[in-house]
């Protein structure tokens, strides 16, 4: 948070399971596409919100699994939790809002007495969540009766239920909604509230989303029959919120797209990058650009040109050195050698590399240092090395000065001869 001192460009508010994240797709090439455009061209002065009904352990987990990004801010258990960047700092403010009128303790007692519902795994309970089950057919009514017992003893709660099972007990002021308010509230107090907020999301629990004054908002093409008759009892009529064509994590960039809240064409969605420029120097472009391509090499979906090893070549400094995260080091130079005996090796397997948290600091009139995390998925496994950078432009040309890694706690592997860059 404390890295933009401006109103972000846009801050994008998204659901994951079956939003950002697509479970039918297992190439993950949506979740990829919306990765390489945020990292491209929004990261620097943009903010990703992922707002989940997951628990902490739950979403870390679902991190594990797939090629998420890290957000800037993470809002789970329903809205009943916010942190704060990789390290996610908790915010206390929002822990004391949700005290009022609630009690956890009166909240499970009154729900034991209703057979028809299934406590959730212990990971899902939370301070400020009560998680059950419940048969679709049965909802209405125990929601009904829940709330009743609980007004009784004086409680203010929100019931929410979603996914066609899950049913969530809230206090009335938690909620995703109610969590991006705050959020908004908090902003407009530091005098930096979001240029555009674009809210996204698939089930019922994300209806409050879209009920926040002033944003955007996209339902995934794969958008569940909850949401979609909340909306045409609701919105309908808002011209701001669109039901996307294209599934999940595509549908979030379709949406960039109709409502021009910025570049909606990502570097994967380019057969060739190599003449693609933009208008205005981006290191971060740049990098991500970079990374596809030798994503693209070793998977053979580009020719095996001497012409792109040269326009490597020349790209690269002279005396530039890439510090290995196995802790020798390389010219730039036979980096781009050692490329020639790699080219094709992942043809036909699973390997995919992607890069996050790319940010650029601007430390001379042409010299940037950017900082990202790079990770490569091969198989099944993934390992991911801290990268730091020096890249100057002059005019047309882009040049990588220094390359400098080091494997992340817990992610480096132990074949480091076809680790590059």
């Amino acid at each position: 948070m404390d890295r933009l001192n401006a109103s972000a460009r846009l801050m994008i508010v998204s659901d994951l399971d079956h939003t950002m994240v697509d479970h039918h797709d297992p190439e993950n090439l949506s979740l990829l596409r919306f990765n390489a455009l945020w990292e491209a061209n929004y990261r620097h002065d943009s903010l990703l919100v992922f707002s989940t009904g997951r628990s902490p352990t739950l979403y870390k987990q679902l991190r594990k699994e797939k090629p998420m990004l890290t957000p800037d801010i993470t809002i789970m258990s329903v809205g009943t939790e916010i942190t704060y960047g990789n390290s996610m700092v908790p915010d206390n403010g929002w822990v004391e809002v949700l005290n009022q009128k609630w009690d956890k303790n009166i909240v499970k007692e009154e729900a034991s007495k209703l057979s028809e519902l299934t406590l959730q795994s212990e990971t899902e309970q939370r301070p400020h969540k009560v998680s059950f089950y419940v048969d679709k057919d049965k909802a209405q009514a125990v929601m009904k009766g829940l709330s009743e017992l609980l007004e009784k003893r004086g409680l203010d709660v929100k019931i929410i239920y979603s996914g066609g099972m899950d049913l969530d007990i809230l206090p009335q002021g938690a909620g995703k909604g109610q969590a991006l308010a705050y959020l908004h509230k908090k902003f407009r107090t530091e005098g930096i509230q979001p240029t555009n907020t674009l809210v996204c999301g698939d089930s019922g629990n994300d209806a409050e989303l879209f009920s926040i004054p002033e944003v955007y908002g996209v339902m995934v093409s794969n958008a569940q029959e909850e949401l979609l008759q909340w909306h045409a009892e609701n919105a309908k009529n808002n011209q701001k919120i669109i039901h996307a064509t294209e599934r999940c994590a595509a549908g979030i960039i379709q949406a960039i797209g109709h409502f021009g809240l910025g570049p909606n064409t990502s570097l994967r969605d380019i057969a060739d990058l190599s003449d693609h420029k933009l208008e205005k120097f981006n290191p971060g472009h740049e990098v991500v650009k970079f990374y596809l391509f030798y994503e693209r090499w070793r998977r053979a979906e580009v020719d095996n040109s001497e012409m792109y090893l040269a326009a490597l070549g020349a790209s690269c400094c002279p005396s530039g050195v890439h510090v290995h995260p196995c802790g020798f080091e390389l010219s730039l130079q036979e980096c781009i050698n050692k490329m020639r005996s790699l080219y094709g090796d992942k043809q036909g397997q699973k390997f995919r590399v992607w890069v996050d948290r790319v940010l650029p600091t601007q430390i001379g009139s042409d010299t940037w240092m950017v900082k990202f995390d790079k990770w490569e998925l091969s198989g099944e496994e993934r390992h991911c090395c801290m990268t730091t950078t020096i890249v100057s432009s002059k005019a047309d040309s882009f040049t990588w000065k220094h390359v400098h890694q080091t494997w992340l706690e817990g992610s480096g592997t132990t074949e480091g001869a076809s680790w590059l860059f």
